[in-house]
């Protein structure tokens, strides 16, 4: 088959991959309602319809180099998500609902003159995501779901500002919570920065993945393999496309001036899952916990920069 016959299934594929999740789940929600976004906010093009309109790359090798200029943006993109995140993730406490994290997301946002991602992304109703146990992501805030003592919760926040997104997410805990929750929060956490710190120039992508999968299965966890890192800046999901478990594809090559996320999901039982029917909320099909981390990635000429680093009041994790 010619590259002219082949490039437009390879580029319906691509867009659906760097959606971060699989055309099938695409959302079906309503646009929530409430949500006042000053005049003077940037927003990016997909605020009003839902639809994003920048298209990534037809082969996922292609990476856009981030020019000077366009990495503060990203950088400042960056710094808002966490310090968003960091007050959603202070506001974690036992009879405190998930639309109440969305409501702390949603001011920290507008007050630092900042968009909410999330928001009408192909029609997701809320700004934030609030994934508890066994939701393995795209977990919808509402107002019935109050934090009770042992839940282990993603909250995975995403500002746009300057024309670019930032993204990253965290795992917190309500209260005390068993062994399973800690080791499982543990391991996630520690494969994850077991992949940030192979990256460089010249690492292939797909390196990635064979470092998460081998470290989380060495623990009897598995990976979430429909569910993928991405490229992030001007468009919210976009090259490379960052798998979390083996794989042989050709992925790209890590050079200076891509900006991406690591961010694997990582399961106490089965690494299935399907979508339940509000159209966008992953469990894990045996209903065990699930955990994911999540920074936005720059790499430099020598090595790599996180975008989204904890600073010095950022809460801590059990073992920090």
């Amino acid at each position: 088959m010619r590259i002219r016959q082949l490039a437009p299934k390879l580029a319906r594929r691509q867009r659906n991959l760097c959606s971060g999740f699989f055309s099938e789940i695409f959302g079906r929600g309503k646009r929530g309602s409430g949500y006042h976004i000053p005049e003077h906010i940037e927003k990016p093009d997909y605020a009003e319809d839902g639809t994003p309109k920048g298209i990534p790359p037809v082969f996922p090798w292609i990476i856009y180099q981030n020019t000077p200029e366009e990495i503060e943006c990203a950088r400042e993109a960056g710094r808002i998500s966490r310090e968003v995140l960091d007050a959603a993730g202070k506001a974690v406490q036992e009879g405190v609902s998930t639309a109440e994290i969305d409501e702390v997301v949603y001011q920290e946002t507008i007050k630092r003159g900042a968009y909410p991602s999330p928001l009408n992304y192909r029609g997701f109703p809320r700004c934030v995501c609030t994934s508890l146990n066994e939701v393995v992501c795209h977990g919808i805030p509402d107002p019935n779901r109050k934090f009770v003592q042992g839940d282990i919760v993603n909250i995975d926040v995403s500002c746009y500002i300057r024309g670019y997104h930032g993204d990253n997410s965290e795992m917190f805990c309500v209260g005390e919570v068993d062994e399973g929750a800690k080791k499982l929060l543990k391991v996630t956490y520690d494969s994850w920065q077991a992949a940030i710190a192979i990256c460089r120039p010249g690492v292939p992508y797909n390196k990635i993945g064979h470092v998460i999968d081998d470290y989380v299965t060495s623990h009897g966890f598995s990976t979430t393999k429909n569910f993928l890192g991405h490229g992030v800046g001007k468009i919210f999901h976009t090259t490379p496309n960052v798998f979390h478990h083996g794989t042989s594809r050709d992925l790209g090559i890590m050079a200076p001036g891509h900006i991406f996320t690591i961010e694997p999901m990582i399961n106490e039982g089965t690494d299935q899952n399907h979508t339940l029917d509000d159209g966008w909320t992953i469990v894990t099909s045996d209903n065990k916990r699930s955990a994911q981390f999540e920074h936005t990635l720059l790499i430099t000429e020598t090595g790599v920069e996180i975008l989204t680093k904890k600073s010095a009041t950022s809460p801590k994790q059990f073992w920090e």
